[in-house]
């Protein structure tokens, strides 16, 4: 069978496509007949590093970078390392950027000396790194390099310092600058009285340290009163904390007992003095004697012949004893003067 030249031409247009996507994927490291490990490292700063570059262990390339993905935010950027050889990492070992002095970006490994080994899909360690320039840079010129850290210090307080001040910083500086010229006139007002309170003729505290003084020129001088009033209070004292206190209240509460018991009995009627207070059969009683003691006086005063004989030939009076007392005369005269006698009104 014949092929034409259009034919030839097609085959040959793609062969020499695969061959430049082979190679393309060559050159930038991927492999098409081994197996592929994919791993992860994130990292805020990623230096210049891009796709392709390479990754590497001890200066041996292990992969490439096959993605970045930063997101919108692009605050966290997760790099994809695709790894081409099967190699043991340990999972505390960290992945470092490095730039190199030809503008090369590579993703360095620094192995850790754990046992266990990352898997693929999971994510490295990442740390800071200055880059092979900074290495290079300490080691031909110490002095530019410990200059270049300082200029990076000095370039960062000059960043912070520039965020600080804002206007509103700016006016709230202003502002505390006002309010410490307050405090400073303040502070010379206060000195000023402070001055005048402490003249040593006129001040306050003068005076008070010659009261103080006087205070104590009296206390020296009653110093023997003081000391006997001391011995007094101490004496007293003594003798207050030798009395038996308990004692004492022990005794004044069976008093209080016992008078408390004294009120209930004569509150009751089980004792003499009981039935005169609580009993009115004594009452009655002596309302009747008093009453027939005053039958029997009106009776002596009415008929004295039938109590007492004066002659020897006499004969008692009987009869017509007085059953009731007799009204007070005297009483009557006094309340009534017009029935008396006209001799003595």
């Amino acid at each position: 069978m014949k092929i034409n030249n259009e034919t030839k031409i097609g085959i040959l247009a793609v062969v020499g496509i695969l061959a430049l996507i082979f190679g393309f994927n060559f050159l930038k490291g991927k492999s098409f007949f081994k197996k592929e490990n994919h791993v992860y490292a994130i990292f805020e700063d990623i230096q210049g590093l891009g796709k392709s570059n390479p990754v590497v262990i001890n200066g041996l390339q292990i992969g490439h970078i096959a993605d970045l993905d930063g997101g919108k935010l692009l605050k966290r950027i997760v790099v994809t390392v695709e790894l081409t050889s099967d190699v043991l990492i340990p999972n505390n070992s960290l992945a470092v950027i490095n730039p190199s002095l030809l503008g090369s970006v590579s993703l360095e490994v620094k192995l850790g000396n754990s046992n266990t080994y990352i898997k693929p899909g999971d994510t490295l360690l990442t740390t800071l790194s200055g880059g092979a320039f900074d290495e290079a840079l300490k080691m031909i010129n110490p002095v530019l390099y410990e200059v270049r850290n300082a200029v990076k210090s000095l370039d960062s307080v000059l960043h912070i310092i520039s965020n600080v001040f804002d206007p509103n910083t700016k006016n709230n500086i202003k502002g505390v600058i006002e309010n410490l010229n307050t405090v400073t006139a303040s502070f010379t007002i206060s000195a000023s009285s402070l001055q005048t309170l402490l003249n040593p003729r006129s001040g306050a505290l003068a005076q008070s340290l010659n009261n103080v003084n006087a205070f104590t020129g009296n206390l020296t001088a009653n110093n023997e009163k003081l000391n006997s009033i001391m011995n007094n209070a101490e004496i007293a004292s003594t003798k207050f904390a030798n009395i038996n206190l308990q004692r004492t209240l022990n005794t004044l509460d069976s008093a209080a007992n016992q008078l408390r018991a004294g009120i209930a009995k004569i509150n009751s009627t089980s004792g003499s003095l009981g039935l005169l207070l609580n009993d009115t059969k004594l009452y009655d009683n002596l309302a009747g004697t008093s009453n027939k003691l005053n039958i029997l006086i009106d009776d002596i005063r009415v008929h004295p012949k039938r109590y007492l004989t004066i002659s020897v030939f006499g004969k008692r009076d009987k009869g017509n004893y007085i059953t009731a007392p007799l009204i007070d005369d005297t009483l009557i005269l006094i309340n009534d003067t017009s029935k008396l006698p006209e001799k003595s009104k």
